[in-house]
């Protein structure tokens, strides 16, 4: 008879692809399964899950007992350094190792993310939620794949123990990508897998949390460092910076967030928050002022600096850089506008309105909606007038 281990050392030598160690491990412990004899690991697999223990904190190539577990070859002459995919596979290997040892059945599970099994972890109540965010964020600040690798070690004895799998190898991709332009792509799918609220709530018609302009409460004892994560932001991709994923209120299905998928709404979300954070600080009240456009609130700027005695040439020029700011051609340029006027809005105490800014963020240069830029350029330079007049 052919054993599924007889198989696959057949399709190596036939040139075929062979599936990572994980796979194999978890495939040999299915087959058992399904067979209706006892469901565990084959001898060999609990050799080669000893073998791969062994290099937990040992540099990648140097733990000879590991050399033939690995599925990415390198070729021929020692290379001057390894490549990226031959280090993530030793370290998704070592965590493997650590994951499996003592665990009843296959930790490799298809299709869960790491933030999906932090947030496992979570709802598990085997630690308590901040010290799950806690120890996932602390992941995210990681320099390199080494480091990386370094917090991930103490996290999967946590899964181990609350019995929580992870796709390897997605991890493992997610390892390789860690020190290039990847990395962003891989900490937003981190933060929206973990902060999501699920089907059933995130199904629920009508039921969008509000904005965290509108539920701010100034003065409270976390208001601080919760406009400090939020600032922390500023100029950063939606949804790569850890300390802000609890702020999210975006609604985006499971699939968009375990992609961990850039879209219009997230992007207009992280930009306002941003700006709101910088617009509230040393305030004691709330800087968010439903209807206070753009042009209202830079109207009613002109118009504080001409009564305070700064002249009309500080008026002008204060309506020459709204101008500007009407001209934005994407929502980029506009943002960027936007984050130049906000401190001076901050200095004078003049609120805006945080939704209407994010749908303008959204909105303005969607080529599904042509004519919505149109729009807010003659309202909000009607507004600055109006303001800027009466």
């Amino acid at each position: 008879m052919t054993t599924l281990h007889s198989s696959r050392a057949a399709r190596g030598t036939a040139g075929r692809a062979r599936p990572f160690f994980w796979e194999e491990a978890t495939e040999e412990w299915h087959a058992a399964r399904g067979e209706e004899r006892r469901a565990e690991f084959p001898e060999y697999v609990t050799r080669k899950l000893r073998a791969v223990r062994e290099g937990v904190g040992r540099e990648a190539g140097t733990v000879a007992s590991m050399r033939t577990i690995h599925r990415i070859f390198l070729s021929d002459g020692e290379p001057e350094r390894l490549p990226n995919s031959y280090l993530a596979e030793h370290y998704t290997l070592t965590l493997f190792g650590l994951h499996q040892h003592a665990a009843s059945s296959p930790v490799h599970q298809t299709g869960v993310g790491l933030g999906t099994a932090c947030l496992r972890l979570q709802q598990s109540q085997a630690l308590t939620g901040p010290s799950v965010q806690r120890r996932l964020i602390t992941a995210t600040t990681a320099q390199d794949m080494h480091e990386l690798a370094q917090h991930l070690r103490r996290l999967v004895p946590l899964l181990r123990q609350a019995g929580i799998g992870v796709d390897y190898t997605r991890l493992f991709h997610e390892m390789a990508q860690w020190d290039g332009p990847g990395r962003n792509r891989v900490l937003r799918a981190w933060g929206l897998q973990y902060t999501d609220p699920g089907e059933e709530e995130g199904d629920r018609a009508g039921e969008e949390p509000a904005p965290y302009w509108v539920t701010f409460v100034p003065g409270s004892g976390d208001a601080g460092a919760e406009l400090a994560a939020l600032r922390s932001g500023t100029g950063r991709e939606a949804g790569t910076v850890a300390a802000m994923w609890p702020f999210y209120r975006t609604r985006m299905g499971s699939e968009l967030r375990d992609r961990g998928s850039l879209t219009l709404d997230l992007v207009a979300e992280h930009t306002a928050l941003t700006l709101f954070a910088r617009h509230q600080q040393t305030h004691a009240h709330r800087m968010h002022l439903p209807g206070a456009s753009p042009g209202t609130a830079a109207g009613l700027l002109a118009r504080k600096a001409t009564a305070g005695g700064e002249g009309k040439s500080t008026a002008a020029s204060l309506e020459k850089r709204f101008g500007v700011l009407l001209t934005s051609g994407d929502c980029d340029e506009l943002a960027a506008h936007l984050r130049s006027l906000v401190p001076l809005l901050n200095r004078a105490s003049i609120e805006l309105d945080y939704d209407l800014l994010r749908s303008a963020l959204r909105l303005w240069d969607d080529p599904r909606r042509p004519h919505a830029t149109s729009r807010f350029r003659q309202r909000w330079d009607h507004d600055f007038h109006r303001a800027a007049t009466s």
